[in-house]
């Protein structure tokens, strides 16, 4: 699938090349980034030259993964967020934001932006949020951005070498008044 660039009235979701390695290696020095995102630790430059000239790329490439820089219009890195395919007609959001643009609703903007273009224009019945237990912030996105949060999972993420719980929520199609590509039986 080619790139595709989304808009808001605040923000401006595109792909992100050579030309943004600095921005995006200069956020991931943040410890919070560190902490809760699985990214390399230390984050090294070749780490931030590899996400934006290769594993981004290549997630458009391949329909993998559908990454796109969270800009404010001015032009400015306020995070990234990821839509990685997981199964058929499912994928995983993922998200980091730059520290000095956090709780300013961007995130969470950025993600009914991108769930909406996914379960519209991607095919997708399903995108899940996973995120470390204790990761409040990231949690209040997904609450805010309407996931439904659906449990706890043990052991489900390995972060640098140690397995850890995770929250696991979900979002579907109806919950943003969109009809699904197959139809959904709940569960009574």
């Amino acid at each position: 699938m080619d790139p595709v660039t989304l808009t808001t009235d605040r923000l401006l979701l595109r792909t992100v090349g050579a030309q943004d390695t600095d921005a995006v290696y200069d956020a991931c020095q943040d410890p919070d980034i560190q902490r809760w995102t699985t990214i390399p630790s230390p984050y090294l430059g070749e780490h931030a030259r590899s996400f934006t000239e290769q594993l981004v790329p290549d997630g458009w490439a391949d329909g993998s993964m559908f990454t796109f820089g969270v800009f404010l219009h001015s032009g400015e890195l306020a995070g990234m967020i990821s839509i990685t395919l997981r199964a058929l007609g499912m994928g995983e959001l993922g998200f980091w934001a730059v520290k000095e643009h956090r709780a300013n609703g961007y995130i969470t903007e950025a993600a009914l932006t991108t769930c909406r273009w996914a379960f519209t224009q991607a095919a997708l019945d399903r995108v899940e949020w996973r995120a470390e237990v204790g990761n409040r912030a990231s949690r209040a996105v997904a609450q805010r951005a309407g996931f439904t949060i659906e449990g706890t999972l043990r052991s489900a993420m390995n972060n640098n070498g140690v397995r850890r719980d995770i929250w696991v929520g979900s979002l579907l199609p109806s919950d943003l008044g969109l009809p699904s590509t197959a139809p959904y039986l709940p569960a009574r």
